[in-house]
């Protein structure tokens, strides 16, 4: 009967263990000093190896000739352990068995002698799904086990083991196997089986298994199965359902040219072939990361940092070469929104499409580097960013030939009147008057009569109104209120008090403080360089300060 490649290589000795060197060396020396511990934990990510290393810890315990870091592998137990039929080893699946009798009945196996061995190990896989019952039942034999009791806990998620119990094991983690490490596995199993396997297409098997050396084995042995003798990078890609970089430079290259209908045909062609659009933005993403980090890393840290071949991360760094980090970086931003926003779309197509189609618009933002340098006319000090290649940006739309100026006060004297209470008159000539005239032309007699017999003074927001008692009532009309917003530009709070009208009118007040920072105001707004930063961002300027007084 067949055995799949991942079972039929797996190590039988630490010697064969791929990566782990820190766990490797403790357990080695801590069975050549007699100082084995009674309980483990084993955790990290799948298929790295700690339902491995805990048989083969099983092995080196129980071998005739150990305890030894190098089991004979001939003896008895050491066959038995290899193909699991020894009963002094227990394996337990934790998945299925969960629950409180379970680990009853593994307390009450653990008080009975080993069969034969020296040691009764028990290997408990997946044990982050044992129930908390079931933690606290297994508590004191844990603790506190018989002196031939060994228990590892293999896990992927060592967060959900309880604090107690992980406080009486010893805990090792297990890491991801590095890029060049499962290349180099991959590539001598194929030495073993006879299968000619070019470097790229290991790359991409590689990669597949994201640092877990059974899903890279499970890949590899996919795709002799379909491929053969003889494995090729293409036909690989195509069984994996993965993207070459080569399809992926499409995107960077109409990136480049600032171009949203290649985008769009790019995404018609995904659709035509049946390729899964939510992996195809997760693998642009992957192709952002690469590159942002081919911009910035070089040499020996490229090598470690990026998982590909040394051709492959050749090819990135003359593509990185093209954009800033700044443009990398939003992409790599804008792409993960978009993986992101694929998983819940009704419409993957028509998401994908917009986040590529944001993805030219964001390149063809200007910098504030550049446009303070632009302000500046080269003088300002701030040298601007790398300019991108092949990426124009829309002309300007033309400044308005004549600009409409502001009527009423400055932000400057409203901000003054409201803080030192002074009246303000709110435009020049008679704001009473005006106030007549508008209230006249739409018609409204009796509220024109009441303005015009009646004395008016603008204090912050208020409209302080001097009126005979007959007119009182007119200016608590909604009609009124409307008027003065319009009138005046903004809207203000209306206080009418009885009293004589005839009087004279209040007077703006203005201090000469005041009249000195209109003056620094003015000269602020007047320079060239303030004006073409208000023609480029736009806005109001609201304070000016004269830094010399």
């Amino acid at each position: 009967m067949y055995q799949v490649i991942a079972r039929k290589y797996r190590p039988q000795t630490f010697r064969d263990v791929v990566n782990q060197e820190h766990v490797k060396t403790t357990l080695e020396n801590a069975i050549a000093q007699n100082r084995i511990a009674h309980g483990y934990i084993f955790s990290g990510q799948r298929g790295t190896g700690k339902t491995t290393v805990a048989r083969i810890l099983a092995r080196c315990l129980n071998c005739v000739e150990g305890p030894t870091a190098t089991p004979c592998g001939v003896c008895a137990s050491c066959k038995e352990i290899t193909a699991g039929g020894t009963v002094d080893v227990i394996e337990i699946d934790a998945a299925s068995n969960r629950g409180i009798n379970e680990m009853r009945e593994l307390r009450e196996n653990v008080r009975y002698q080993p069969a034969r061995d020296r040691y009764k190990i028990f290997i408990i896989d997946e044990a982050h799904q044992i129930t908390s019952e079931a933690f606290n039942a297994l508590l004191k034999t844990i603790e506190e086990p018989p002196e031939w009791a060994v228990f590892v806990l293999c896990t992927t998620e060592a967060h959900k083991i309880p604090a107690t119990i992980a406080s009486r094991c010893q805990h090792f983690t297990f890491r991801s196997v590095g890029f060049e490490d499962l290349v180099a596995r991959m590539a001598w199993i194929c030495e073993q089986e006879g299968i000619a396997a070019d470097a790229e297409a290991l790359a991409v098997l590689a990669q597949a298994g994201e640092g877990s050396v059974r899903d890279s084995l499970s890949a590899l042995d996919q795709a002799i199965a379909c491929c053969g003798g003889r494995l090729e990078a293409a036909e690989v890609r195509s069984l994996l359902g993965a993207f070459s970089l080569e399809s992926l430079k499409a995107i960077t290259e109409a990136l480049a040219a600032g171009n949203p209908q290649r985008m769009l045909e790019v995404v018609d062609e995904l659709e035509r072939n049946g390729r899964n659009l939510q992996h195809f933005s997760r693998e642009l993403a992957r192709y952002f990361r690469n590159l942002l980090v081919a911009r910035i890393a070089a040499g020996d840290s490229l090598a470690r940092l990026v998982a590909a071949s040394a051709a492959e991360r050749e090819k990135l760094a003359e593509i990185a070469r093209g954009f800033s980090e700044e443009d990398l970086t939003r992409y790599l931003q804008l792409s993960l929104d978009l993986f992101r926003d694929l998983q819940f779309s009704l419409q993957p197509r028509f998401h994908l499409e917009l986040g590529l189609v944001k993805l030219v618009q964001a390149g063809r933002l200007t910098t504030i580097e550049q446009a303070l340098a632009e302000l500046g006319g080269g003088e300002t000090g701030v040298r601007p960013a790398p300019a991108r290649p092949a990426i124009t940006l829309p002309p300007a739309p033309p400044p308005a030939a004549n600009p409409p100026r502001r009527t009423g006060p400055s932000p400057f004297e409203l901000d003054r009147a409201k803080k030192a209470g002074l009246a303000v008159d709110p435009a020049p000539g008679d704001a009473r008057e005006k106030l007549h005239a508008h209230l006249s032309e739409r018609g409204l007699s009796h509220l024109a009569d009441a303005v015009e017999n009646s004395r008016m003074a603008i204090s912050g927001n208020e409209l302080q109104v001097t009126t005979p008692k007959s007119y009182l009532l007119y200016f608590n009309d909604r009609g009124l209120a409307d008027a003065v917003r319009e009138v005046f530009g903004r809207p203000l709070i209306i206080k009418a008090v009885a009293g004589e009208a005839n009087g004279p009118e209040a007077a703006p007040l203005q201090a000469p403080a005041a009249a000195r920072e209109d003056e620094a105001a003015s000269r602020a707004l007047a320079n060239p360089e303030v004006r073409r930063f208000r023609e480029v961002f736009g806005g109001d300027v609201r304070k000016v300060r004269n830094l010399k007084e």
